[in-house]
């Protein structure tokens, strides 16, 4: 993309700009300190002064790397009105000139024919005045053999640069891609640990907790002591604390931190198996990911309704439901059979659901029902 002149002059500030501005300030003072010994007229060193000025003020914009672009103009107003300077001020210190365009041209970017151009007549207009004024094949090849080891080391020195910078962008990806295969291998041995866990204890702890529900009904039904019950149904708690557990290790070695839905469907079934209860969780709607604040509101809501229906009722039947439409509903009821006689409960735990759901632009309501008791949970989709 073009820069404009401000966007150019901003990123070329700084000590190598005011080095390549040289040139002018000493074309004004050699132009300026003249006592009338050159071979042109005055008004013509004026203007060749002039040409030289304004063309390195804009050779000042290029910066390293940069592609020259319509600065190659300027290179070439520079190279021919510079060494025409040289030539009509023989004595004067502005044989730098045709060896700074040259270096220029060579310095700051890969050049292309029109630079070696511009290096081909800095080379002749260094030249020239030397052989006029010494009559010397030898002085004039000492002044070529300058020209080329000055390119040349300018040349030298950019490609050493470009080498080391492609080194540095080198040795960047390799870093980056040993990141990243640590990384791949890392999330591979998490994921095959989150299966083994998966497969054998969640599994294994699923198989005892529905053992232990059924020792403890054949325990009822054979009248087995309230201390054995007791303990038998301990032991299913425990072996459904574990299974959730379970579930939540395997979550976390997935980085799965977020709950979703089966993440709900989980709470249900952990409820069912500890309780022994039906407990049935239904979606309907188009199924979607959701955002995390939502998807962990809907499962604090449900976590806490599965809370207070094993405090106020355990044991009763629980229906969850999640609807999927421009409004996200939760309903959780459980169903002992009756009207339950506990008001709208003041706890702590649906007081903070209630009021996550309104940070969300949602509404949360529990209330009794002709069945049992319901908690619901609107919020935005």
């Amino acid at each position: 993309m073009e820069l404009t002149l401000r966007d150019r002059v901003r990123r070329s500030a700084g000590p190598g700009a005011v080095l390549r501005a040289l040139p002018s300030v000493l074309v004004a003072f050699t132009v300026a300190t003249d006592h009338g010994d050159h071979r042109l007229p005055f008004p013509l060193i004026v203007a060749l002064a002039a040409i030289v000025v304004i063309s390195n003020g804009w050779l000042v914009l290029l910066r390293d790397g940069e592609p020259i672009g319509r600065s190659v103009y300027a290179l070439l107003a520079f190279a021919l009105a510079g060494s025409l300077l040289w030539f009509a001020l023989p004595g004067s210190a502005l044989i730098a000139l045709p060896y700074w365009v040259a270096r220029v041209a060579v310095r700051y970017h890969r050049p292309g024919p029109v630079e070696w151009v511009v290096v081909g007549i800095a080379t002749v207009g260094a030249t020239v005045p030397f052989y006029l004024a010494s009559h010397s094949v030898g002085v004039a090849f000492g002044v070529i053999f300058g020209m080329a080891a000055l390119v040349l080391a300018s040349t030298n020195r950019r490609n050493r640069e470009t080498q080391m910078e492609e080194l540095e962008v080198s040795l960047a990806r390799r870093q980056t891609a040993l990141e990243e295969h640590g990384r791949a291998a890392a999330l591979a041995e998490r994921a095959r640990i989150a299966r083994d866990v998966h497969d054998v204890l969640a599994h294994s702890l699923a198989g005892l907790s529905l053992n232990l529900q059924g020792a403890r009904l054949m325990l009822v039904r054979d009248g087995a002591s309230a201390e054995a019950i007791e303990q038998v149904t301990r032991a299913q708690g425990l072996a459904a604390d574990g299974l959730a557990e379970a579930r939540r290790a395997v979550a976390a070695l997935r980085d799965d931190s977020v709950p979703d839905e089966r993440a709900l469907a989980d709470l249900v079934t952990a409820y069912r198996l500890e309780s022994g209860a039906t407990a049935t969780f239904e979606t309907s709607g188009t199924t979607r990911e959701l955002p995390a604040d939502v998807m962990n509101a809907l499962y604090r809501t449900l976590q806490e309704a599965l809370a207070n229906t094993r405090k106020h009722a355990l044991g009763a039947p629980v229906l969850a439901t999640l609807e999927y439409g421009d409004t996200i509903r939760l309903s959780v009821e459980d169903q002992p059979g009756r009207r339950p006689d506990r008001a709208e409960p003041g706890g702590y735990g649906l007081v903070g659901m209630r009021e996550r759901a309104e940070l969300l632009g949602g509404s949360l309501v529990a209330g009794p029902t002709a069945q049992g008791w319901r908690v619901e949970l609107k919020v935005p989709g």
